[in-house]
């Protein structure tokens, strides 16, 4: 399919053919009739998308404060390698669209195929021939309704969503301060309320053309004058500030033609620097409008389908857009005269070029356009850039497919397995195949898809590396290994006790295949260092392991049990591995607390011990609550008059007869990626045991969701052995 992109590297936008993306839970798969490019957020992007690194970072330096922060923490090389790759990934522009629904994903519930519908949200409703719309943000759209208008649904509710917040009465003043598209849409919202409305711009077209669709409108200098004759003296009830400026003028415009206690409603975005003495003499109510209405940025809402309870919260983002969708179905508001141009998707950077000005040309409605067909064939792979012919003989390679093109995939994975080479890259997938489409581009596979079972039921792929979130690890684990493929997982394994169960069942029936899941710290140059150093010596071992995780919010799809399994594990298993290393076997029993907010648990604090068959010790303090500039994980191991001091992954203290050693990297943090994918490369190609012992990684995984039965029950818990409870079942 066609999409539209940003590249913020160079500043490019341009239209490329990617898979088309495939349905998750709640959500559509939706073929686009038409969308909507926003002038004032997509041009924003664009524009900083331009700018050399220079001027990116004079625009951000907030952005360029977290890269010295991190340089700080991990080391100048790995941060600018993650700066670059970072701006390498293409950016999916467009948030207001519509369209016909093609598929549906398990659990959507009040759509079908071939609902028509208004879309909704950034990454969500963009300017591509098909894309994955979440249920709430899926408004049904009536036959009598265009897909052209229907595009409109998305902005029109951010007018709606500030016309509501000012509260107006039938019959009230209202003036809006900027004649733009948010402007007239908002001007025809309040005209259909039964409002008297007048318009303020500086541009004399916009003013016209508000007046040709029956609002009354002035130009900004006769406005204070004109408010007077319009409100008979008194001054507007409500203002609605809807300019894209950096001025401050339309903040002290709105506080000189305000009544008292009146209302200003920020919808656009304009200097903010608040006139006190005005608006302290008029006592008059600032209101920041928030987008389209509740729900918005909140991932439970977006992106997991919880609607809000129609009783508490009466507009939602998708009750405001259905709103409007019912405006435009009753003719109440038109939207026909704000469109100036039309542009097909193939020629969608002419409209970006139109948008920052270059063309020199007006404009205000720029809608993009789709053809719709009736056939309902949807192919979801496209081809790649052919693997590059500088490669290893093929005979000297192993084929692998990758599932995922997330964060971890782009900035730790892929660099890395392109260091250590041996791969032929057959295919990758990821569910959204913008992704996919971007690293099979950047990373020289042959193939992207949004179809997970093209790499796990391909003959031709020997090797599957699964990068998708936490939930997905264990089915997809276990498909692999029934078509026969080697498998390497980003951690966690699994869970679920029973889906380690039903790993460990499936690995005992199939003996030849390679299993290895990434804990890639104990693969560290330092962590083998310091393991050298305590070898020959049979005493118990005392590990403390200290990570300064830093806070997540509540949204997070990490803490959300059922997708990310929280956090200890989801990363907690990492620190029980690297233990389970240097001591050479797994735990066996573990006890646990944590520190409560307010007496809710969300185990981002929890201090947990460990015991280990030969009497070691090990103790894992997983903090939240610390600041962030603080390095992320310190380890001290004690063992037969030997001290060790790991810091980060970037320094190594050995202790011994009064005597240390120091080691330091000083330009790069090397957690062990390289080193884990080489050896688990290698014990594929050469048929030696795996990597890491199959029981340490079913072990590990018991022993993190142990961690949290401790938790609940407030005593040392015992980790049963993995085959006794294959056994039992």
């Amino acid at each position: 399919m066609k999409q539209l992109l940003q590249y913020m590297k160079d500043g490019k936008a341009v239209v490329e053919e990617v898979p088309i993306p495939t349905p998750k839970n709640k959500t559509a798969l939706v073929r686009t009739g038409a969308s909507l490019v926003s002038a004032g957020t997509e041009r924003m992007v664009v524009s900083f998308a331009e700018k050399n690194l220079i001027g990116k970072a004079a625009s951000r330096p907030d952005l360029v404060k977290q890269v010295l922060d991190k340089a700080k923490r991990e080391g100048v090389l790995s941060t600018v390698e993650a700066a670059f790759n970072k701006l390498d990934e293409p950016m999916a522009l467009g948030y207001s669209s519509s369209g016909i629904i093609e598929a549906i994903g398990p659990g959507l519930d009040g759509f079908k195929i071939g609902d028509r519908v208004a879309c909704a949200g950034s990454g969500y409703a963009v300017h591509a021939e098909y894309a994955i719309v979440p249920q709430n943000l899926l408004v049904k759209i009536p036959d009598s309704v265009s897909y052209e208008a229907a595009a409109f649904a998305t902005i029109a509710a951010i007018s709606l969503q500030g016309f509501r917040l000012a509260n107006p009465q039938i019959g009230e003043n209202i003036a809006i301060i900027g004649a733009g598209l948010l402007g007239l849409i908002t001007a025809e919202i309040a005209k259909a309320a039964g409002c008297k409305v007048m318009c303020i711009d500086l541009i004399p077209d916009r003013i016209s053309l508000a007046e040709q669709m029956g609002h009354h409108a002035v130009l900004r200098p006769d406005a204070e004058s004109a408010s007077l004759t319009f409100t008979d003296g008194a001054g507007f009830d409500h203002i609605l500030i809807c300019a894209d400026t950096s001025s401050n003028d339309p903040v002290e415009l709105a506080g000189n033609i305000a009544r008292e206690k009146a209302n200003v409603v920020a919808v656009g975005a304009f200097g903010m620097d608040i006139p006190r003495k005005t608006y302290y003499a008029k006592e008059l109510n600032l209101i920041v409008s928030r987008s389209y209405g509740p729900g918005r940025y909140d991932p439970q809402y977006e992106e997991y389908g919880h609607d809000y309870p129609l009783g508490y919260i009466r507009w939602t983002e998708g009750r405001n857009i259905a709103a409007i969708i019912d405006l435009l179905a009753d003719e109440k508001i038109n939207i026909a005269p704000m469109v100036t141009h039309r542009f097909p998707i193939e020629e969608a950077a002419n409209a970006y070029h139109l948008i920052t000005g270059k063309a020199k040309t007006p404009f205000l409605g720029v809608l993009l356009t789709y053809p719709i067909h009736s056939e309902n064939v949807l192919k979801n792979t496209t081809p790649s850039t052919p693997p590059s012919t500088t490669q290893v003989h093929p005979r000297k390679q192993i084929s692998m497919g990758m599932i995922g093109a997330g964060n971890y995939a782009n900035a730790i994975f892929l660099p890395a397995i392109k260091k250590v080479g041996g791969i032929n890259k057959v295919a990758i997938a990821s569910s959204s195949g913008l992704k996919a489409a971007n690293a099979a581009k950047k990373y020289q596979f042959s193939m992207a898809t949004s179809d997970e079972n093209d790499i796990l039921e391909a003959d031709n792929i020997e090797l599957v590396a699964i990068l998708t979130r936490h939930d997905s690890h264990a089915a997809q684990i276990i498909k692999a290994i029934k078509h026969s493929k080697h498998i390497f997982c980003e951690k966690p394994l699994a869970l679920t006790e029973n889906e380690v169960i039903d790993i460990a069942a499936a690995m005992e029936k199939n003996a030849d295949l390679k299993l290895m899941i990434g804990f890639n710290r104990r693969f560290a140059p330092l962590t083998q260092r310091m393991k050298r150093f305590f070898l020959n010596n049979d005493e118990p071992m005392s590990i403390h392991y200290r990570i300064n995780a830093g806070a997540l919010p509540d949204s997070h799809w990490l803490k959300e049990p059922d997708v990310g399994g929280g956090r200890i594990i989801g990363e907690g298993c990492h620190f029980i591995d690297f233990m389970t290393y240097m001591i050479g076997k797994p735990p066996i029993a573990v006890s646990a607390a944590e520190i409560q907010k307010s007496g809710a648990s969300d185990h981002e604090n929890v201090v947990a011990t460990y015991y280990f068959p030969d009497g070691s010790i090990g103790v894992m303090s997983y903090l939240a609550n610390g600041d962030k500039s603080m390095p992320k994980e310190n380890i001290e191991v004690f063992m037969g008059g030997k001290s060790a001091v790991l810091n980060d992954f970037r320094s190594l203290k050995l202790y011994h007869k009064g005597f240390a050693r120091s080691f330091k990297s000083y330009f790069r943090q090397d957690k062990g990626q390289q080193n884990m994918w080489k050896t688990f490369l290698n014990s594929i190609m050469q048929k030696t045991p795996a990597p890491i012992p199959y029981h340490d990684l079913y072990q590990v995984t018991l022993a993190s969701f142990y961690t949290l039965q401790s938790l609940r029950s407030g005593a040392k818990e015992n980790i049963p052995p993995v085959n006794t409870l294959i056994r039992s079942e």
